[in-house]
């Protein structure tokens, strides 16, 4: 069985974070290539432990996956957009 998953690299100061938006499983490394290395060993580990504890159904249902042959499938991304919007908070005044 494969899993089809996002994932999505960020620079965190001298790290970088890789994340998986469908499962909200993150790693980091010094690397961008380490940490989606380490992101893959996080979400075996993280559908394995919810496997053990018979919440993986409920957790890939919820994610929004479906199931084709032998692969667990991502919900299908319409578009990725990066939006910036004004705040009135007093608070976001930082």
């Amino acid at each position: 069985m494969n899993i089809e998953f996002t994932s999505q690299v960020f620079k965190e100061g001298r790290m970088f974070v890789a994340h998986s938006p469908e499962l909200d499983v993150s790693s980091c490394a010094t690397t961008a290539d380490k940490a989606l290395a380490n992101l893959q060993e996080a979400v075996r580990l993280f559908l394995e432990e919810a496997e053990k504890k018979w919440s993986l159904e409920q957790i890939l249902k919820e994610a929004g996956f479906s199931r084709r042959r032998q692969t667990l499938v991502r919900p299908k991304l319409i578009h990725t957009k990066r939006i910036t919007m004004p705040l009135t908070l007093s608070h976001a005044q930082a």
